[in-house]
């Protein structure tokens, strides 16, 4: 990948998980982290959290976000990252997919999951932008997570955007 592309990482974590693997890719290919948080907070507690997250995927909710990219134009390449919430992405993500113009963008998924695999999250990641080059995703355990780096750096180098170190 050209050293000269602008690379934005954008993720929605509710346990942290899915921001450590953003982490890694930073590290692995620089770039700016956008964290996507929205207005209202999900509850802390897991089962609680599972009611309210079920209702608004269910209803196609679109939460407001908190937080803006200032020139997301300027980006090249969007890593996306969500844990898969009953087989989809979260709602926050699904809001910054819909926010923004990412016709004729790179997008790259990044899923994390408690067991239920990739599921839909990446098909429909590529239904709310059909106009953008989604290419192939990355999905981990969110227990797999912290051992994670190397498979990173060998998804990266799968999909050419990490050429040579």
């Amino acid at each position: 990948m050209e050293n000269s592309s602008k690379i934005l990482i954008a993720y929605y974590s509710w346990s942290g998980n899915t921001q450590e693997v953003a982490n890694y890719i930073q590290r692995v290919m620089g770039g700016d982290l956008f964290s996507i948080e929205p207005v209202e907070k999900y509850p802390r507690d897991y089962q609680d959290c599972l009611k309210v997250s079920k209702v608004q995927i269910k209803d196609g909710f679109k939460p407001p976000l908190t937080n803006e990219v200032d020139d997301i134009g300027q980006c090249d390449v969007i890593f996306v990252g969500s844990p898969n919430w009953y087989s989809t992405i979260a709602p926050p993500v699904a809001t910054f997919l819909t926010k923004y113009n990412l016709n004729e963008k790179t997008v790259v998924p990044f899923i994390t999951h408690a067991g239920g695999g990739v599921s839909d999250c990446i098909t429909d990641i590529k239904k709310m932008i059909p106009d953008a080059t989604v290419l192939e995703g990355f999905v981990i355990s969110g227990s797999r997570v912290g051992s994670a780096e190397e498979k990173i750096r060998t998804w990266l180098r799968t999909i050419q955007l990490l050429i040579d170190e």
